[in-house]
């Protein structure tokens, strides 16, 4: 549960239930077959419901269970969090790309 993947489709389905596609859209940079994947371990997981409805063309929706919904409020929280501490998170970023021993491969003397 912990790699980007599955934060960001967690994030994606909060606001309810969504096809393939929809997810696809809203999770920028990930490739189809890791979606696929990743709502593969998620449904495996008990986070994710599939449902397929008896359509044509055939309709798939994704949607977070209880359990998913209760990860999803912590997920959102991690954000929150995220959010506001960006600009520290640069900050610190550049000063060390800016330290003179940051690029070097010294290790520390043990």
């Amino acid at each position: 549960m912990g790699d980007k993947w599955t934060l960001l489709t967690i994030t994606a389905l909060a606001s309810g239930p969504l096809r393939f596609t929809a997810v696809h859209e809203q999770v920028v940079g990930i490739s189809q077959r890791m979606l696929s994947q990743t709502l593969r371990a998620l449904t495996r997981d008990g986070l994710v419901t599939r449902t397929a409805y008896p359509e044509v063309p055939p309709r798939v929706e994704h949607a977070l269970t209880s359990l998913g919904r209760s990860l999803s409020e912590a997920v959102e929280e991690l954000v929150r969090r995220v959010r506001g501490h960006q600009s520290d998170v640069v900050r610190n970023r550049n000063e060390f790309d800016q330290a003179p021993t940051a690029n070097t491969a010294n290790p520390p003397n043990v």
